[in-house]
């Protein structure tokens, strides 16, 4: 918080520089340091990953022919929850703001197509997979299934149980399933098979201190107890020193265990433990639609484009009000 001068008094600024340190980062996995800002933040950045963040989604089955175990609308279920590859969701229409086409799913503005065409002629169950589905682009597709086997109707090729991909039903000889899908962009608000994210938690950084002349009082075995009283991995006891060191302050869960513990042995402050009110840690899980790095930049993104919307607004609204001002019109 700083403060300037403007004309004869003070305004004061709230303007804080976010910044972001990456700790781990795989395709499907992200854990970074959100630092110098607030909780409220933090938390719009969260809920914006998992409920803002566009993605691809089966939105319309047709079933054609299906003689299977599962009615349609079990099967059109499944279809729905399969993630399917969103690189492109970002730069794609929503279907109801999309003025080229009617809904048929034949546009490529705002729509992909799938066809699925399988019968099982065999005496062995026949397991229908995402690695069935085919898909019109080729940018497209369910994930763990590679683009070559998604634009293809082969089977062969696809024996490892990540070339399978995901089961949608199994068939027993003569039965068949034939259907055509369109998928169609949406956030998760509105449903969650658009949910771009397996999970998405964030914590406070703890702030560890322990009390190092009450903590010479106590005895090795007492220093023990005390340790093991955390739950989690916090703290350990120096083989060589004897000194109780902080092992993993991200590992402290807040259950305050440790302060009931040193309350019980008469040694009340032994630790000091607070939480750093500007510092954040993330754990990001992404359900491969996109990936989890990426569903950090495109959730800024939106957040930073529905701040620029509050803006506008609020200057619309200030534009109004002087004009009526002006014009001598009193609001109601």
């Amino acid at each position: 918080m700083a403060s300037e001068k403007m004309g004869g008094g003070l305004r004061t600024s709230y303007q804080r520089f976010p910044k972001v340190h990456i700790r781990e980062m795989t395709d499907d996995y992200l854990k970074f340091e959100l630092r110098d800002t607030d909780a409220s933040i933090a938390n719009a950045l969260r809920r914006v990953m998992i409920a803002e963040v566009p993605t691809i989604a089966i939105d319309l089955v047709e079933i054609e022919i299906n003689s299977s175990v599962l009615n349609d609308e079990f099967i059109s279920h499944r279809l729905g929850l399969i993630p399917l590859t969103s690189d492109d969701a970002m730069s794609m229409r929503f279907s109801r703001d999309c003025d080229a086409c009617d809904g048929d799913g034949q546009c490529e503005f705002c729509s992909v197509e799938f066809f699925l065409s399988v019968r099982c002629d065999s005496d062995q169950t026949l397991d229908v997979t995402t690695a069935d589905l085919q898909s019109t682009n080729p940018r497209v597709c369910p994930v763990n299934v590679t683009i070559a086997s998604a634009m293809s109707s082969d089977r062969e090729g696809c024996e490892s149980s990540e070339q399978k991909g995901i089961l949608i039903v199994k068939l027993h000889r003569g039965q068949e399933l034939r259907l055509r899908a369109i998928a169609r962009k949406g956030i998760g608000k509105d449903h969650a098979k658009w949910s771009p994210a397996a999970t998405v938690a964030f914590m406070y950084e703890p702030q560890i201190h322990i009390n190092e002349e009450l903590m010479e009082t106590l005895t090795l075995e007492e220093k023990q107890a005390w340790v093991e009283s955390s739950p989690t991995k916090v703290f350990v006891i120096d083989p060589n020193t004897q000194q109780v060191e902080v092992n993993d302050p991200e590992a402290y869960t807040y259950d305050d265990e440790v302060l009931k513990k040193a309350e019980a042995m008469g040694k009340p402050g032994l630790i000091e433990i607070f939480p750093k009110e500007n510092s954040f840690i993330f754990t990001v899980e992404s359900t491969g639609a996109i990936k989890a790095s990426q569903m950090l930049l495109n959730a800024i993104n939106v957040l930073k484009q529905k701040l620029d919307d509050i803006r506008c607004s609020h200057d619309d609204a200030s534009d109004m009000n002087e004009l009526t001002s002006h014009l001598g019109i009193q609001s109601i």
